[in-house]
């Protein structure tokens, strides 16, 4: 199965970090989880890729005959910046000779996308569909702007590909409850952003957030672990006063940042709060499928397919403005909203994974409960949330410093031997343009000898013909003078 890391593997912050885990996303966690769950029946053994796309051929014959299938989760999978990873895909399904599931894949687009228009990326995505279509019955989109986009491209909804929604939807299966809470200053609540939120977000995301002074702070992102783990700042983001972007914002300064690197421990965490809100789309999801009313600001097309199929309590980030307020939107909220499709969803999604000949724990009933993976999970040795580095015991600085010089030692040494890799290639790719540039200059010299063989001939023919145009004048007025 494609994933960063299991639900089982215990890695500490800077292995994470350093292995890239969690991808770009800590999100790419709860839709694997969810998964994991729904296929790890009692005889089914899941083994994780850790993201490894470059595998040889030898390994490649490896999984055609020891794995019954590979299962290929994707959030965004078709958008721009992601077409040579897209690229690597779908060199891998042409050379497996197994089953290959897409359970889930989206476009990223802005809120309102023009599909006629088309993307870049479209000659990419249907060599990606078509190779998977020969691997498998149809592949999962993850909503219906996605499935329209695919339509556009000549794929037919409902034949090549179906929308399932986002699987971290079905964590629990059927199961989905959402409780009663009563929302006040004092409440317990988790707090999500992004840092490409759109301004009128990010004012009101931090606005509403000092309005808690029980809130916590949810990043998500690879280089906020880095932050929270190390204290490295954010880099390649402007100065903006309305984003936790170093240790010096209030929400780090009083510890009020929890970053989560497997989804056991995130789940207990908001299971335990009052209200959740923000612009990241599985920092509430993870809220509602463990219980917590939650409100999400989709800010692009991604966002607001899945928000729309899952009935997500949500406001559009072009209904928010400087006077919105997060009481007002708490009072106006129906927090209940997700319950309305979610056994039809759920319905359909496992119609998906029937059509595909997936094995899951769904096949005999609807709500599996205390399954092999549940079991599992319960008994697994997990890492806590990471606490902020400022706020962390001296004794925890100086271990996190000192792994963080460790990690910086890889990245260096990483860099250095990718940059010795590119001076050899500019070498090689330089002795081969000498060796090129030889042969034209031998080749030119060869053609330059053959030209001046070819001149003196034309030169000899020239003289040759002057000569027996003299005779034959000669010969002309010889004749003439007969006459």
């Amino acid at each position: 199965m494609r994933s960063g890391m299991t639900p089982f593997d215990n890695f500490t912050p800077s292995k994470v970090i350093g292995q890239g885990s969690i991808g770009g996303n800590s999100g790419n966690l709860v839709y694997a989880y969810s998964i994991y769950r729904a296929l790890m029946t009692e005889d089914t053994e899941i083994d994780s890729t850790y993201y490894r796309l470059d595998y040889t051929d030898k390994e490649i014959d490896k999984i055609n005959e020891e794995y019954d299938l590979f299962v290929m989760p994707l959030a965004d999978g078709f958008r721009e910046g992601f077409e040579e990873k897209l690229k690597a895909h779908t060199r891998l399904v042409r050379r497996l000779k197994i089953p290959v599931i897409v359970i889930g894949v989206g476009l990223r687009a802005p809120f309102e996308p023009d599909l006629e228009k088309g993307f870049p990326f479209d000659g990419l995505v249907k060599e990606f569909m078509d190779a998977v279509l020969e691997k498998s019955a149809i592949v999962g989109v993850r909503g219906q702007i996605t499935a329209d986009y695919l339509s556009s491209l000549g794929y037919i909804e409902g034949l090549h590909h179906m929308v399932i929604g986002c699987p971290s939807m079905y964590m629990f299966g059927r199961d989905l409850n959402i409780r009663d809470t009563n929302i006040t200053k004092d409440s317990f609540v988790c707090i999500n952003n992004s840092k490409i939120s759109p301004k009128n977000v990010l004012d009101f995301i931090e606005r509403s957030s000092k309005e808690f002074q029980n809130g916590y702070f949810i990043p998500q992102r690879a280089n906020e672990l880095k932050l929270t783990y190390f204290g490295i700042p954010l880099s390649n983001i402007e100065d903006k006063t309305n984003y936790p972007q170093n240790i010096k914002h209030y929400l780090y300064e009083q510890d009020r940042v929890r970053f989560f690197i497997n989804f056991r421990e995130w789940s207990k965490f908001i299971s335990k709060a009052d209200f959740t809100f923000g612009a990241r789309l599985h920092g509430n999801i993870s809220s509602v499928i463990s219980g917590t009313p939650s409100l999400i600001i989709p800010k692009d097309a991604r966002m607001r397919e899945i928000a729309e199929y899952h009935n997500l309590t949500r406001v559009n980030y072009s209904d928010i403005n400087s006077d919105t307020s997060i009481w007002d939107l708490i009072e106006r909220a129906d927090f209940k909203a997700p319950l309305k499709y979610h056994q039809s969803n759920f319905d359909n999604y496992r119609k998906f994974l029937k059509i595909n000949e997936l094995e899951n724990i769904y096949e005999n009933e609807y709500d599996s409960k205390n399954t092999l993976f549940d079991r599992r999970i319960a008994n697994a040795e997990l890492q806590p949330a990471v606490t902020t580095y400022n706020c962390c015991s001296e004794d925890e600085k100086i271990m996190r410093t000192g792994e963080y010089v460790k990690y910086s030692s890889k990245v260096i040494k990483t860099l250095s031997e990718r940059l010795n890799k590119q001076a050899e290639i500019k070498a090689l790719l330089r002795e081969r343009i000498e060796d090129k540039n030889k042969i034209i200059d031998d080749k030119n010299k060869i053609i330059a000898d053959k030209n001046k063989i070819i001149d003196d001939k034309n030169k000899i023919m020239s003289q040759k013909s002057v000569r027996l145009a003299v005779k034959a004048s000669k010969i002309v007025g010889k004749l003439r003078g007969r006459k």
